[in-house]
């Protein structure tokens, strides 16, 4: 059975790193996985005034989320938490009360910066956020990819073999993971 996995980056910024790995993931994924990108960049605001008459962006993006059988969160650090634009995208897809599209999803975190140690407080940020928002989140393996900026080609694609492997087998603990909690 084939299974559709969301992929949301935390950065919106052109040629990003989180959008490099998250390219790496589309492009390397197992057998029966489909990675697909879900684009977070034109949510307004969550605002609690909306509820009821939500802008079609939040409609969109929600009903995409419904449609997902995992979310893989991909993530720099901002100032050591995560972006507002995934926080927004969180809120979003949280409200309005009890119908949270979110509950119940498998996920999983992978954080990335050009400092050493890897979007550390971003990626724990953000498990904070998913708990509450009871997304089932892969435990083990973390994922920290520190010094991103090095790892990568003069196109910003992936190219540290390392690197790749690690991807290779943190998607492959994900997946299996998966199929265990669904």
């Amino acid at each position: 059975m084939s299974k559709t996995i969301g992929i949301i980056t935390g950065s919106l910024r052109k040629n990003s790193f989180s959008g490099s790995i998250a390219e790496y993931v589309k492009n390397h994924a197992p057998a029966g996985v489909v990675f697909k990108t879900i684009d977070i960049s034109q949510l307004p605001l969550y605002n609690q005034d909306y509820d009821g008459a939500d802008p079609e962006e939040y409609t969109t993006f929600r009903n995409e989320v419904l449609t997902l059988d995992g979310v893989l969160f991909i993530t720099p650090e901002h100032n050591r938490s995560i972006p507002a634009a995934l926080k927004n995208a969180l809120d979003v897809g949280s409200r309005p009360y009890g119908k949270n599209v979110w509950n119940g999803k498998p996920g999983a975190v992978i954080s990335q910066s050009p400092g050493g140690i890897g979007g550390f407080g971003a990626n724990h940020h953000l498990r904070q956020v998913l708990a509450f928002l009871n997304v089932l989140t892969l435990a083990q393996p973390e994922a920290y990819i520190g010094s991103y900026h090095t790892l990568i080609d003069e196109n910003g694609s992936l190219s540290n073999a390392d690197t790749k492997a690690f991807l290779d087998s943190f998607l492959s603990s994900f997946i299996s993971w998966m199929e265990k909690v669904s």
